[in-house]
C-alpha cells in the first residue's frame, strides 16, 4: 500500500505525471509499445483496458503517467497507477493487465531499464540512507512515487526534445534516478540483487544461466552449486524471489520460445519443441495447452489471425507495456 504524501508533495507529483503524460502521448501514435533514442527508456499506450498478457520483466522500473495497471507474478497481483511505481530487481516471468485506459484518457506510461553495476556502485561509495531489512522478498515491489524521484525522470524524458545532449546528460540523469531509488521505500529489492555475498545475488545469477541455457537438461542441485548456495537454501530463496521453483522457470522460458518460433519463425509444434529442449513432442503439447490454454496449433492459428504477433519471449520495454 503506497504512503499518503504532503499536500504539496502530491500536487508536485502530479504536476510532473502530467508533464511527463504530454511527452509520452505525444511521441505515441496510436496503441503499442515504442522505443526512444534514449537508451533503455521505451513508452507504451493503450486505449482500452486489457487482460494479463504473459511477459518477462527484467529490472527495471515502470511508471503510469495517466491510466492503471496491474502486474501478475506467481498469482500476486502488484496494482499499481499514477501514484505508485512498480520495480522488478530481476528477470521475472509475469502477466501485465492494463486496468483504466480509454481512447480519450488512455495508458500512457514508460519502462526505464535499471543497470544492477550502478546501483552497487552507489552502494558501494556510501552516503545512502540506511536500510534495515535483510530479508529476502519477492523480486518485484510497488513503491510511492516522490518528487525526488519523478524529477529526475522527467528531465530525461525532456532530452527527448535535445536529442545533442542524450549522450552526454543521460547517463548522469540515469545514475540519479538509480541513486534516488535507493533511497524509496523499494531500495531493498535492488540492493538485496546488487550485494555480491547476499542470497539475492546468487539467484540472480542462476536466473542468467537459466535464460542462456534453458534448452539444456536442467539439474537443481548442480545449478545450487553453481552459485555457491546449499540445495534446500536455493530451492527456498528461488522460490521466494521468482514465486515459482528452477524447473517451472526453465519451462516457462522454453513454452515462451517454442510460441515465438512457431508464431514469428513459423516452425511446427515438434520442431519448436526440440529447438527449446523437449524430447518428447506430447509432453510439449500438454505442457503448452496448459499455459496458454489451447494446444500449439490451435493457438498460434488464432494469434495469427488477430492484428499483429507477439514476441513470447523478449525481454524488457515491449513485454512490460
Amino acid at each position: 500500500m503506497a504512503s499518503r504524501q504532503p499536500p504539496d508533495a502530491a500536487a508536485e507529483c502530479t504536476s510532473l505525471q502530467q508533464a511527463m503524460a504530454h511527452i509520452i502521448g505525444a511521441r505515441t501514435p496510436g496503441t503499442g509499445d515504442f522505443a526512444t533514442p534514449i537508451p533503455g527508456l521505451g513508452f507504451f499506450r493503450r486505449d482500452c483496458p486489457a487482460p494479463p498478457a504473459a511477459c518477462m520483466i527484467e529490472p527495471s522500473i515502470v511508471l503510469v503517467a495517466q491510466g492503471a495497471k496491474q502486474m501478475w507474478v506467481g498469482g500476486e497481483a502488484y496494482p499499481y497507477d499514477t501514484s505508485q511505481f512498480l520495480v522488478t530487481s530481476l528477470n521475472l516471468p509475469a502477466n501485465s493487465e492494463v486496468r483504466v485506459a480509454s481512447p480519450e484518457q488512455p495508458c500512457l506510461g514508460l519502462v526505464l531499464k535499471l543497470d544492477v553495476r550502478v546501483v552497487a556502485e552507489l552502494i558501494a561509495q556510501g552516503g545512502l540512507p540506511s536500510h534495515r531489512d535483510r530479508s529476502v522478498g519477492a523480486g518485484v515491489g510497488i513503491g510511492t512515487a516522490t518528487p525526488a524521484l519523478l524529477a529526475p525522470i522527467a528531465r530525461l524524458l525532456e532530452l527527448l526534445d535535445e536529442p545533442a545532449a542524450i549522450p552526454v546528460l543521460a547517463p548522469m540523469i540515469h545514475r540519479e534516478i538509480h541513486y534516488r531509488l535507493l533511497g524509496s521505500d523499494q531500495a531493498g529489492k535492488l540492493r538485496q540483487i546488487a550485494s555480491v555475498d547476499g542470497q539475492g545475488h546468487r539467484i540472480a545469477r542462476a536466473i542468467d544461466w537459466l535464460t542462456l541455457n534453458y534448452a539444456l537438461p536442467l539439474r537443481v542441485d548442480e545449478l545450487a552449486v553453481r552459485v555457491q548456495m546449499s540445495a534446500p537454501t536455493f530451492h527456498h530463496h528461488f522460490r521466494q524471489l521468482t514465486a515459482m521453483s528452477p524447473l517451472q522457470y526453465q519451462k516457462w522460458l522454453r513454452l515462451n520460445e517454442a510460441k515465438r518460433l512457431m508464431l514469428n519463425e513459423h516452425l511446427d509444434a515438434a520442431s519448436a519443441a526440440f529447438r527449446v529442449g523437449y524430447e518428447s513432442p506430447s509432453q510439449f503439447s500438454r505442457e503448452y495447452s496448459r499455459m496458454f490454454g489451447a494446444p500449439p496449433k490451435r493457438d498460434i492459428g488464432v494469434l495469427r489471425g488477430g492484428a499483429r504477433g507477439i514476441d513470447g519471449r523478449e525481454q524488457g520495454l515491449a513485454n512490460l507495456a
